[in-house]
């Protein structure tokens, strides 16, 4: 295998000289650098990353580990990410939990082994605050995007609150009542938030609380059972708001088995959307979040991170965007 010493004598330089062609750390005259480049070339030399890397104490790479990089707002977030991470020149190494800690979990541990600079992590399902903590006495920074912690890590995630309580003055302000909720798997902390500012807003909006129903099951099965005795109450829900893309997939199914046209039996809004939206009809209620700029923010914050590690942690909110379409009624907003 050639090495630098290999190239620099074919090449009539120093050592030093194609070092700083390779790396690119000081100016070299053009056709010095082309000789060197011919050399690169006629001898095959590959410079070893890793040595390179521990000499520097950076690998110019980080990871990412999201709970479901086929879902359309983690897929955005990634690319937000990837897009960011090429634009410092560092390489992205992407995981995926499928909302599983163990796996999540053994991801670290493979991306700490291969010397990541830093991590991004939108935490599985269930993964432990404990978990979390133990990750923050690590060397290597880490910065949460999506799943927000109380704990104090550099963050990036969009607001709930808000477009939860636009969502349910909406229906409010058309004369809904009962309101359902899907809210899933409320260890996920977005579907969390949303489920407590969901409460919030229903008494803001003057609803009774006694009417508001809640789903906050795991299993999709489940789901689609609680979501099927909701509709065979006595005085069903008039509105439905899901909480995420498959949430919503579940719940039009059901609606869809029932026979239920929207808006005229039912209203319905969701939260995240689906890929193609306007493909559905009628077109769909849809909280956007602006995932794309999610991961940007996140990959940012990493990047501030790495150089000055020193800084206080930050936490950045987006707000997302409402697009008021048929499936909730009457738009509050002109030609929407």
């Amino acid at each position: 295998m050639a090495t630098m010493v290999d190239v620099a004598k074919l090449a009539g330089v120093s050592t030093s000289t194609v070092s700083h062609v390779v790396n690119g750390t000081r100016h070299v005259e053009e056709e010095t650098r082309q000789r060197v480049l011919k050399a690169i070339e006629e001898t095959s030399y590959r410079q070893d990353v890793l040595a390179r890397a521990m000499r520097r104490s950076r690998t110019d790479t980080i990871g990412l580990i999201v709970s479901d990089a086929g879902e359309p707002a983690f897929a955005e977030m990634v690319r937000g990410v990837e897009q960011t991470a090429a634009r410092h020149g560092v390489t992205l190494l992407l995981a995926n939990s499928a909302e599983d800690p163990e796996r999540e979990a053994r991801a670290v541990r493979t991306l700490l082994e291969r010397r990541v600079d830093g991590l991004i992590l939108a935490r599985a399902a269930g993964s432990t605050s404990e978990a979390l903590a133990a990750l923050g006495q690590q060397d290597t920074p880490v910065v949460l995007m999506d799943r927000m912690s109380d704990l104090p890590f550099d963050q990036a995630g969009i607001e709930n609150a808000q477009p939860t309580n636009d969502l349910v003055q909406h229906f409010a302000s058309q004369g809904h009542r009962r309101l359902l909720l899907v809210a899933g798997d409320i260890r996920v902390s977005t579907l969390r938030e949303r489920l407590e500012s969901f409460g919030e807003a229903a008494t803001a909006a003057g609803l009774s609380s006694l009417e508001q129903l809640t789903i906050t099951a795991a299993d999709p099965k489940v789901i689609e059972a609680e979501i099927e005795a909701a509709l065979d109450r006595r005085e069903p829900p008039t509105a439905v708001i899901a909480c995420g893309t498959v949430l919503a997939a579940i719940a039009l199914r059901t609606l869809q088995r029932r026979g239920l046209r929207m808006p005229d039996d039912i209203a319905f809004a969701t939260f995240d959307g689906f890929a193609y939206s306007d493909l559905f009809e009628p077109r769909l209620t849809t909280v956007r979040q602006p995932a794309f700029d999610v991961g940007v923010t996140a990959a940012e914050l990493l990047a501030r991170r790495l150089a000055d590690k020193s800084v206080e942690p930050t936490t950045v909110r987006l707000m997302p965007t409402i697009e008021y379409r048929r499936s909730s009624g009457e738009s509050p907003e002109p030609n929407a």
